[in-house]
């Protein structure tokens, strides 16, 4: 939004403005606030400045022939969360991680990023804190903040409240796209651990935990908050660094719908997954939620990551090498000549 002019009749347009309840002065403090953390972001092909109406970029020619790949996301429900506790930084972290980790499962590297952040009365303070969150996703995934959008719009939220998108654009070469189409049956399903609940399933997760003390650790070894507000993981670097050293098939962002409706988006038709169960250590959370809520196992596995945020596809010959490549990987199953997700 460009500054009003001096004198009189800008004076008296920009205060009945204000008086409606949008104010100028607070979008330009919170420009002013994240010019540090959005230039901290910047890749050498960045070749716009702050301020300007559109980001730009310069793929350049190191490509042979890419292929651009892009996402969109938001937080969801887990805004609530940080809007009751007050720390905003985290779910900044998730806004990036839901995009970058979905364009990455093609096989992309993610260039740049865009948010939008939009809220009833505009708090200059929470908009930076987010915004600095943004760009700390940014900086672990690699791409660039290169733009966003900073909406004041009276009446459509409560007090304190503010709604987040965010939107990825990533380049993979043609010949490397990572979509599924080369898995065959006896491959192995490599699990990449989640930091907890990441950012799916909390629509009903507040409504299990709405009677309890936030402060207290439940049995979960810190605070529930804290473990609410935990920042999903970006696996942009972990991917990059698997796809180095094995053959991945195929990759899966576990997100809402869990793995009973995740990973058959990758299976090619006719073919199935067994996971086990045991194979991995699930995060305390998931079982506080469960015997909270008396869910059953199937609505646990549709609804949660379960402990697992991500998961690679190899061939069975190379699956020691995938797991000694990430830290924390670990084989959960193996592809199947039957349709469906099983989990024993």
């Amino acid at each position: 939004m460009a500054e009003p002019s001096s004198g009189r009749e800008a004076r008296v347009a920009s205060d009945a403005y204000k008086d409606a309840g949008v104010d100028i002065a607070a979008g330009e403090a919170v420009v002013d606030g994240i010019k540090g953390a959005v230039r901290s972001t910047f890749r050498p092909e960045v070749i716009s400045e702050l301020g300007g109406f559109g980001g730009l970029f310069a793929l350049g020619s190191g490509y042979r022939d890419p292929v651009l790949v892009s996402g969109t996301d938001g937080v969801g429900t887990k805004l609530l969360v940080a809007q009751r506790i007050g720390r905003h930084t985290s779910i900044g972290i998730d806004l990036v991680a839901m995009c970058v980790n979905d364009v990455a499962v093609s096989g992309a590297e993610p260039l740049f990023f865009l948010d939008y952040f939009a809220t009833g009365k505009l708090q200059p303070h929470v908009a930076v804190e987010v915004v600095e969150g943004i760009a700390e996703g940014c900086r672990q995934s690699g791409c660039a903040l290169i733009g966003g959008e900073t909406a004041e719009m009276p009446g459509m939220y409560g007090p304190g409240h503010y709604d987040l998108a965010g939107f990825t654009v990533g380049v993979v070469e043609r010949d490397a796209i990572v979509d599924g189409a080369r898995i065959c049956e006896g491959d192995v399903v490599v699990g990449l651990p989640s930091s907890g609940l990441h950012s799916n399933g909390y629509s009903l997760v507040r409504k299990l935990v709405d009677g309890l003390d936030w402060a207290e650790e439940h049995g979960l070894g810190a605070p529930l908050g804290d473990v609410l507000l935990a920042p999903t993981r970006i696996y942009v670097r972990d991917l990059r660094t698997l796809r180095g050293a094995v053959d991945v098939r195929g990759m899966v962002h576990i997100t809402g719908g869990g793995f009973t409706e995740n990973i058959p988006r990758i299976l090619p038709e006719g073919l199935g997954c067994a996971l086990r169960r045991g194979a991995w250590q699930e995060p305390p959370v998931f079982g506080l939620l469960q015997r909270l809520g008396h869910l059953s196992e199937a609505d646990m596995d549709r609804t949660f990551n379960r402990g697992i945020g991500m998961i690679a596809i190899v061939p069975a010959e190379q699956a020691s090498a995938a797991v000694e490549a990430v830290r924390g990987a670990v084989i959960i199953g193996e592809i199947t000549g039957s349709p469906g997700v099983s989990i024993t």
